[in-house]
């Protein structure tokens, strides 16, 4: 039989032993990263993110010198009242992901759509560019 400081039996160990790990999920709860995918197609780039658990509201997309930001929040809605959490594996707070893109995108056709926790943005390709020289006249100063 295990004794514990409050001598009522083999019982007791557990909260004792998890309390450590009780509120472990609040310090990490701050920041979690999303999984993503990337690929390319023909006429396009694609990224997908695993956002489960997040509002589409909660989202935010940004453009800025060819660098696609994403970031958002996951919000936690338990209450904890009558609970003793010994463990939480669910992760809840702000995430922020970051992508530099090629510079053949097409920044005025982006578009984003979340669906069942999954936000896919794509990113069309520009038309084909023609690679043909071009002169430059050199001014006499």
């Amino acid at each position: 039989m295990v004794e514990t400081t409050s001598g009522t039996g083999h019982g007791d160990w557990w909260p004792y032993l998890a309390e450590p790990f009780r509120n472990l999920g609040h310090r990490i709860q701050d920041f979690f990263s999303p999984q993503a995918d990337a690929a390319a197609t023909e006429g396009a780039y694609e990224i997908e993110l695993e956002l489960p658990g997040v509002e589409d509201d909660d989202i935010e997309i940004t453009l800025h010198d060819n660098v696609l930001m994403i970031k958002g929040e996951k919000r936690s809605s338990r209450e904890e009242k009558g609970k003793s959490y010994y463990f939480s594996e669910r992760s809840y707070g702000s995430f922020q992901r970051s992508f530099r893109l090629p510079g053949d995108v097409n920044a005025d056709q982006i578009d984003a759509n979340f669906t069942k926790g999954i936000l896919t943005v794509t990113l069309p390709k520009l038309a084909e560019r023609q690679e043909q020289a071009k002169r430059i006249e050199v001014n006499p100063g």
